[in-house]
């Protein structure tokens, strides 16, 4: 008798954990990670937050979006849709993204579009060069005859009849001899537009240049800031800030190059008509449209974020919709909050490094 009520105290606690748990869900045409069901109730935040907004953000993503199966139908209904929050309720069904040791918070940084001073001319204030994208460079593409290779999009060039890997971003800036589109007079700030991947550049005569991302030089990007703590140049928290790194560059022009050049990613740009545009191919709005790593997020799929505003600490909890990608914005729960244009969205921007928490909002079948 006493061996069979041991049986169950150690029966029952393994029933009642196996019962709690939460069923996990995989959509492999939509994200490798896994996901937890989830209810519009749950989504602390949803019914305050500006759906009127959100809904018009998405509307302008389907421009694109709705190519893929997956938003065709979901887009058709948004662009004729008159309540905001019965069309989320009635169309979508939240799942929340859980990393591989199923945890449910992950980081989120924050970009913005910077403003730079520049001039078509070099002189020697604006001596820094924005570069066009190469013309020795190549794009070496198997992917349609060898499917199995379509994440394999390599950039190279051609030295003595081989393709080899193109040049780092030391070796491009020692050459110098691409095409530019102008100048500017900042190197540290010409750094931050390569990470931020798009920005706007004010001449001399006043007038604004729209620039956006082209093309990159196939180098892995590593981060600067984690050479820079690593190093002892900076600490972590606010010195590890946009901001704070910027003040170790003031105080240390001699280490620069060196430090910059830790990054052997280098960005090409071209003029743009519009502003900061994101990967999905629409121009981003400040405060709504997110980057994110398409393994796990495809572009144009809603978001509820829920994290924090990095400087007064204030719940952020609201609809956003995935547009854009970066080459640091790795992992199941990653992104990048793009917070516009300004000093203002630059102060949040440079500042933001907050946990959070990714809820997919995936169109019902």
């Amino acid at each position: 008798m006493k061996s069979i009520k041991t049986l169950a105290l150690i029966i029952l606690p393994l029933f009642i954990f196996t019962a709690c748990s939460p069923k996990l869900y995989t959509f492999k045409d939509i994200s490798k990670a896994k996901m937890q069901k989830m209810e519009f109730s749950d989504l602390q935040g949803f019914e305050e937050d500006n759906l009127t907004l959100a809904l018009d953000v998405f509307n302008k993503g389907c421009k694109r979006s709705k190519r893929k199966e997956l938003f065709k139908n979901v887009c058709e209904k948004a662009s004729t849709a008159k309540d905001a929050k019965a069309f989320f309720k009635t169309n979508f069904t939240p799942y929340k993204l859980l990393s591989k040791d199923k945890k449910d918070e992950g980081t989120i940084t924050g970009y913005y579009e910077p403003l730079l001073q520049g001039s078509l001319k070099k002189t020697n204030i604006y001596k820094y060069p924005i570069y066009k994208v190469p013309k020795d460079m190549f794009f070496v593409d198997f992917s349609s005859e060898y499917p199995e290779l379509k994440k394999y999009r390599l950039r190279g060039k051609i030295v003595k009849n081989k393709i080899v890997p193109y040049d780092t971003r030391e070796e491009i800036i020692k050459k110098d001899k691409l095409e530019v589109i102008l100048y500017v007079d900042n190197k540290v700030d010409l750094f931050f537009l390569h990470i931020q991947g798009s920005g706007k550049v004010e001449l001399r005569d006043g007038s604004y240049v729209n620039i956006s991302y082209a093309n990159q030089n196939g180098r892995k990007y590593k981060s600067v800031g984690k050479f820079m703590i690593k190093k002892g140049y900076i600490g972590n928290g606010i010195d590890a800030s946009m901001q704070g790194m910027k003040k170790w560059f003031e105080k240390n022009p001699d280490l620069t190059d060196i430090t910059l050049n830790h990054n052997q990613s280098f960005i090409f740009f071209a003029k743009a008509k519009r502003g900061a545009t994101g990967s999905l191919g629409v121009e981003l709005v400040a405060q709504r449209n997110l980057a994110v790593d398409r393994k796990y997020i495809p572009l144009g799929m809603p978001v509820f974020i829920q994290t924090k505003n990095p400087i007064n600490k204030t719940k952020v909890n609201q609809v956003m919709i995935a547009a854009d990608t970066g080459g640091a914005i790795k992992g199941d729960i990653r992104a990048d909050f793009f917070y516009g244009f300004g000093p203002i969205a630059e102060a949040h921007a440079g500042r933001m490094k907050e946990k959070g928490k990714l809820i997919l909002l995936i169109p019902n079948k």
